[in-house]
């Protein structure tokens, strides 16, 4: 689960280059994705077939690798 997150830009630091970091920081810790993924409600078995699905996924790209 993400965690709340707050920044603030440093000296001299200008608007672009804060919410560069602070983007990149939200996406390093998951916060981006879990809002996502709680978007909308996915049952159970539904995550484990997307997880299983991701896995052979993962195992067909190492074989052809």
């Amino acid at each position: 689960m993400a965690t709340n997150h707050s920044s603030k830009p440093r000296k001299n630091e200008s608007a672009e280059k804060f919410i560069k970091r602070f983007t990149k920081k939200c996406k390093k810790l998951g916060i981006l994705q879990e809002c996502r993924d709680r978007r909308h409600f996915v049952s159970q078995s539904e995550k484990k077939r997307l997880a299983r699905k991701k896995w052979r996924a993962g195992l067909k790209k190492k074989k052809n690798n």
